[in-house]
């Protein structure tokens, strides 16, 4: 079958080395973390972290590609973006590929629905940064959603942010609405230490252990923590290897932890922003995309160690069907779902959880990767993620406002007015004594397309909703959404007007059993690689995908999964680049140490400032909250530490013995609890 926009190379002046690369071998998701950096005959491909223009090379086509076909199920991020990448790096037709998705429309977690007079609904919200690689390399190239051709998604985001900047002036709330000291990480002298035992831990020594495991009780009740936690929704029953995992793949955005700096946001809602405009490239190409149709189980054939694919056992309200796999076709099977399951309630009804049902539409993605795992151990392990309910459970609601004394608070607590169009709260507003450890926030309005000018949509979510209330003395999930918006209002000083509040707010609520699950302990073997021992023709995608330094609960961690699977089932002379090496850049290690010091000076600095201080590189230094860039050149910490150092070892008798002291310190970072 000819494909007229396939590009031909057989004759090209480059066949010589097109025959070379079609002989190399390609390590398609190379580990930075495993490497030492150098330049020499074994380093013909780009180093593993390497991001830029050098690696949006295109990748030569897989010869028959015009012939092969592949199905892909389920349709969130993942999903989409495999699709994306078979038909613009792999070459394939996209009138080849089919999604199979189970609900009634595309998009998975990337959800935005209702209007304004029933409410609208997001189960939850994306943050963004700016080293999304793979995630931004998709939508470099997808037509923006409201600025003409040929401008993309990614310019169209790049206007927004870099002209409104988002920041926090309200990150911590306590005591009925007053706003708390949010300025500094709080973290003792131990505290730190115990941050920087888990940065140099090895992950093969964290398996199973969790963040409580890890940390002393008193770091859990610091703000450093209270904002992670809040932030990135962990839980202290939650995998401290994944903690871990955040600290070095965000260690970047450490000095905007607290004010929210270090973050972007669409315009609209995720649905709208980006799945959208994915799905019309896609659709113009050709794709099709079955609705309603859950798969059941992937039928396999083995030889020796390798697995095939052969059919897709699937059902839609017609009934029962196979999809016949061909040998050379190919299967992208997103395995789990963060939101699977959701229960909706509103301002009058209590959302009530369907799990464990023998309905076979409840729990299907679970269902699904359950059925792989028994053909195989390189599946992994579902139940570590989907085996404890309750502890990977959470619970958001959607607030649609029309103008009321909730709106005149939300106004005093936003850096613009939250009718202007701009950065409203810049990200989650915590209220720090509340039981349920509730958090709201509200992105630039309007949030939604046919949102009416007089409305404004925040969004709200607790972490330990499973205790009674402050006061509606109940616990979170037993709310109606009206008792949920009077806890909010109780928290927030203005309880005596809630009736007027209620009148005009709608409340849309979503439980999610499963929100977390990605977060659960586990160990190596829990997850399957993207590409499973043995598969020869079919790929993992989503959430619970083993990566080698990537984390969870990110767009870009399942558009990478999807990367993966692409190349690899392709056998496409390309690397998916490994994390952005923000953690090996002195510069961020630096600044990243002075802000969990409180921003004061750590050990040392001022021996940097002696030596840097007037140079070319005296702006690698981090600078003080107060400070100007003259003020590196400045004596004074450098004398002041060097005396401090001489007192300690004036205290230890002998320089011997203040060497067994700094030996003794290195020894406890690197012990293993």
């Amino acid at each position: 079958m000819d494909n007229p926009d396939m590009p031909r190379i057989d004759n090209s002046r480059l066949k010589t080395h097109i025959d070379l690369m079609a002989e190399q071998a390609v390590d398609v998701a190379p580990d930075a973390s495993s490497q030492h950096l150098h330049n020499g005959l074994d380093t013909s491909l780009p180093p593993a972290d390497l991001h830029g223009s050098y690696i949006n090379n295109r990748p030569l086509p897989t010869e028959g590609i015009a012939d092969r076909h592949a199905y892909i199920v389920g349709s969130g991020i993942g999903g989409l973006t495999a699709a994306f990448f078979l038909i613009r790096d792999g070459h394939m037709p996209g009138k080849n590929i089919i999604i199979l998705e189970s609900q009634k429309i595309e998009g998975g977690a990337l959800d935005g629905a209702g209007n304004a007079e029933d409410g609208y609904v997001v189960r939850g919200g994306r943050e963004m940064e700016l080293t999304y690689q793979n995630f931004w390399d998709v939508f470099s190239e997808i037509p923006a959603l409201e600025l003409p051709a040929p401008f993309t998604v990614l310019d169209e985001f790049r206007v927004v942010n870099d002209a409104d900047k988002n920041w926090s002036k309200a990150r911590l709330l306590e005591k009925q609405g007053q706003i708390g000291d949010f300025s500094t990480m709080g973290l003792s002298k131990l505290q730190q230490l115990e941050l920087v035992r888990l940065f140099l831990a090895r992950k093969e020594d964290l398996d199973d252990l969790t963040v409580e495991d890890w940390f002393s009780e008193g770091f859990l009740t610091t703000n450093f923590y209270t904002f992670w936690r809040t932030m990135f929704a962990f839980q202290n029953w939650h995998s401290v290897l994944e903690m871990k995992l955040y600290m070095h793949r965000f260690l970047h955005l450490m000095d905007g932890l607290n004010d929210m700096t270090a973050l972007v946001f669409p315009k609209y809602n995720q649905y709208d922003s980006f799945v959208v405009p994915l799905m019309a490239w896609l659709k113009n190409r050709g794709v099709t995309i079955q609705y309603d149709t859950v798969v059941s189980d992937v039928e396999m054939v083995s030889d020796g160690e390798t697995r095939t694919t052969t059919a897709i056992q699937c059902h839609t309200h017609s009934g029962e069907k196979s999809i016949a796999v061909g040998a050379k076709d190919l299967v992208f099977v997103t395995i789990g779902s963060i939101v699977e399951d959701t229960a909706f309630g509103d301002n009058d009804t209590v959302p009530k959880l369907r799990i464990n049902e023998p309905d076979q539409d409840v729990g299907a993605s679970w269902r699904l990767w359950k059925a792989l795992a028994l053909k195989s151990a390189a599946f992994g392990r579902p139940d570590k993620f989907c085996g404890d309910v309750p502890m990977s459970t959470w619970e958001s609601a959607t607030l649609t406002c029309k103008p009321s004394p909730l709106t005149d608070k939300l106004k005093e607590l936003s850096v613009n007015d939250p009718y202007s169009g701009k950065t409203v709260t810049g990200g989650i507003v915590t209220i720090t004594d509340s039981a349920w450890l509730m958090s709201f926030t509200i992105n630039r309005q309007p949030h939604f397309l046919d949102q009416p000018e007089d409305v404004i949509v925040p969004w709200v979510y607790a972490l330990l909703m499973d205790k009674p209330g402050d006061y509606v003395k109940k616990p979170m999930p037993d709310c109606t959404g009206s008792e949920i918006l009077t806890e909010l209002c109780f928290h927030l000083g203005i309880l005596d007007q809630i009736d007027e509040v209620i009148a005009a707010t709608k409340v849309r609520t979503a439980l999610m059993p499963y929100i977390t699950a990605q977060f659960m302990p586990r160990a190596r073997g829990d997850r399957p690689w993207a590409v499973p021992k043995g598969s020869t023709n079919l790929a993992c995608l989503g959430q619970f995908v083993e990566t080698h330094n990537d984390v969870v609960f990110t767009l870009e961690s399942s558009v990478r999964t999807a990367r993966i699977g692409v190349y690899s089932l392709l056998g496409l002379k390309k690397q998916v680049p490994d994390i952005y090496p923000g953690q090996y850049d002195i510069r961020r290690l630096l600044r990243a140490t002075r802000t969990l010091n409180n921003d004061e000076a750590f050990l040392g600095e001022g021996l940097l400032r002696h030596l840097l201080g007037g140079t070319y590189l005296e702006n690698v230094l981090p600078l003080g909250p107060d400070e100007e860039a003259t003020d590196l050149r400045k004596p004074g910490l450098f004398e002041e530490q060097l005396s401090a150092l001489q007192g300690a070892v004036t205290e230890n008798h002998t320089l011997d013995a203040a060497k067994t002291w700094v030996q003794g310190v290195i020894d406890a970072l690197r012990k293993p609890r």
